[in-house]
């Protein structure tokens, strides 16, 4: 979910990176467009290569997505992925659905994506575990409950990543909004949770708003 600030370096080096970073293709370039101008919640570019590489560096042959928007993530996962890789997706809105499933459509790519519709916490119990990557991003007030309910369907090896960990640098300072203090607090909690989980071998990138990267060493 976008919320870049440059928190960590400088404003000169993040303004130098995002120079330097590639540009996606037509369709790529079409759908950043798309969540700028409508406000729809997309991994911030930089993200959304990580995803890619990282699902590339494993062999990932099987990811777990909570919180599809218009599909933006899934694609660079799939393009990381072997011919046979499948991403199973988890979203509640129907106009994202839709939408998404326009882009899957003109990525060719809609054979290998699952979609659930519904909320992830009611979606999560009913799936069959053996995931190779997780990916979270979503309600900021939940990931202790996704990291819960999908550790279990991730295999041991597999990776967890986690978007929007700093939140715009309000982990580390004081929420801008009232409406934020709810999500600053479930992260700050969620973010200590994490990089000491006993499952987990875990810690948080400054890459996008902050990731959270964790190898899963036990069940």
């Amino acid at each position: 979910m976008k919320a870049r600030v440059d928190a960590i370096i400088q404003r000169e080096q993040a303004e130098y990176l995002e120079r330097i970073h590639p540009a996606g293709d037509a369709l790529i370039s079409e759908m950043e467009a798309y969540a700028a101008e409508r406000r729809v919640p997309i991994a911030d570019r930089e993200v959304a290569l990580f995803l890619e590489i990282t699902a590339r560096a494993t062999g990932a042959r099987r990811a777990l997505e909570i919180g599809t928007a218009i599909g933006y993530s899934v694609i660079h996962l799939l393009r990381g992925m072997p011919d046979d890789g499948t991403v199973t997706t988890i979203e509640p809105n129907d106009e994202m659905i839709r939408r998404a499933g326009d882009y899957f459509e003109r990525a060719g790519v809609s054979s290998r994506v699952r979609v659930e519709r519904g909320l992830a916490l009611d979606v999560l119990p009913r799936l069959e575990g053996g995931f190779d990557l997780v990916y979270l991003d979503a309600v900021k007030e939940e990931y202790s409950d996704y990291l819960r309910l999908s550790l279990p369907l991730l295999r041991r090896g597999g990776v967890v990543i986690c978007d929007n960990l700093l939140w715009g640098g309000q982990v580390a300072g004081e929420p801008r909004s009232p409406d934020q203090s709810a999500s600053t607090e479930a992260l700050r909690r969620f973010n200590r949770e994490f990089v000491a989980h006993p499952k987990l071998r875990a810690e948080i990138l400054s890459v996008g708003d902050g990731l959270g990267y964790g190898v899963k060493i036990t069940d």
